[in-house]
C-alpha cells in the first residue's frame, strides 16, 4: 500500500527532517538513505518500521535540513594520503615523460584527500531519532488506512459477487441433476433399441453419476471461505497474507465445481467467478 509521510526534529543540534515513502510489495523491503552518523541507529529504525509497516516496500530519507554546528563548514585533510596521491602523479609523470605539472586542484580532488568530519566525534542515538520517526510513521500510516479502507470495500464488493455465482451455481445443480437423469435415460432406451431395462440397475448408475457430480461438499467450503474473507476484512490487524491463502482456496473449491459441472450455465458461473477471483487476488498484492 502507499503512503507517505515526513518529521522534522532537533538532532545534535542541527534540525533533521525524515522521509517516508511506501509502495505495493508483498515483503517488508526497506531502502535507508541515512548520513553517515546515522550509521549505529540503523538497526534500530529497521526493526522499528518492520513493527509498524508489515508489508510494502519502505523507502526512508533522512537529511540535514540545518547541520549541526559541529558539521558546518568541518573539513578534514588526510596528509598522508596527499603525499601519496603527489607521489603517484610524479611518477607517472616520469615514467610515461609526459609534460605538465601537478597542482594543488589535481591533488585536492582526488578520494579521500579532503572529507567532511564530525569535529565532535559525536554519534545520533535511537532516542534522538526515534520521535521524529514515529511522526513520520504515524503519517505514512493514517493515508495507508485511507487507502486500505477504501480497498477493502472494493473486495468486499468481489465477494459480493463470488457469492453470487455461488449461490446460481447451487440454484441450478438440482436441475442438472434432473437434466442428466432424463439424458442418461434415453440415451440408455436408444442403445437397448426399446429392450425393457432393469429400472434398479439404471437408477444405481443414475445414484453412481449423482454422486460424481455432486458439488455440495465445495459449495459448503467455498462459502466457508468467503466468511473468513470477511472476517479477516474486519478484523483490526495486517491480513493480506490471510486473505491470499483464501483466494488460493476459493479457486481451489471454484475448479473443482467447474470440472464436476457438466453443465452450461454452471461452466459460465464459473467462468465468472474466476475473473473475480483473479482481480481479488490482484487487489491482495497492495493490502497489508
Amino acid at each position: 500500500m502507499t503512503g507517505f509521510g515526513f518529521a522534522e526534529g532537533t538532532v545534535l543540534g542541527g534540525r533533521l527532517r525524515i522521509e517516508i515513502r511506501t509502495v505495493n510489495h508483498r515483503y517488508f523491503n526497506p531502502q535507508l538513505k541515512l548520513p553517515a552518523e546515522f550509521a549505529s541507529v540503523e538497526g534500530d529504525l529497521r526493526e522499528r518500521l518492520r513493527a509498524l509497516l508489515e508489508r510494502g516496500h519502505v523507502a526512508v530519507t533522512a537529511r540535514w535540513v540545518e547541520a549541526p554546528p559541529h558539521e558546518r563548514g568541518s573539513v578534514g585533510v588526510d596528509l598522508a594520503r596527499a603525499r601519496q596521491v603527489l607521489a603517484a602523479a610524479k611518477q607517472l609523470k616520469k615514467q610515461l615523460k609526459l609534460k605538465g605539472d601537478v597542482d594543488l586542484a589535481f591533488v585536492a580532488r582526488q578520494p579521500d584527500v579532503l572529507t567532511a568530519v564530525n569535529g565532535a566525534g559525536e554519534s545520533v542515538s535511537w532516542s534522538d531519532l526515534k520521535p521524529i520517526v514515529e511522526q513520520a510513521a504515524a503519517d505514512v500510516l493514517t493515508m495507508r488506512e485511507r487507502e486500505g479502507g477504501a480497498l477493502a470495500r472494493e473486495l468486499a464488493d468481489r465477494l459480493e459477487a463470488l457469492e453470487a455465482g455461488a449461490q446460481t451455481i447451487a440454484l441450478r445443480a438440482p436441475e442438472r441433476l434432473k437434466t442428466e437423469h432424463a439424458r442418461l435415460k434415453q440415451a440408455v432406451a436408444e442403445l437397448t433399441g426399446g429392450v425393457q431395462l432393469d429400472e434398479q440397475r439404471v437408477a444405481v448408475e443414475i445414484a453412481m453419476l449423482a454422486d460424481r457430480m455432486d458439488i455440495t461438499e465445495e459449495l459448503v467450503r467455498f462459502r466457508t471461505h468467503v466468511a473468513a474473507c470477511r472476517a479477516a476484512l474486519a478484523a483490526d490487524q495486517p491480513v493480506g497474507k490471510q486473505l491470499g491463502f483464501l483466494a488460493q482456496e476459493l479457486l481451489r473449491e471454484v475448479n473443482t465445481m467447474g470440472s464436476k459441472a457438466g453443465d452450461a450455465a454452471i461452466t459460465s458461473a464459473v467462468i465468472a467467478m474466476k475473473g473475480e477471483l483473479e482481480k481479488l487476488r490482484e487487489q491482495l498484492e497492495n493490502l497489508e
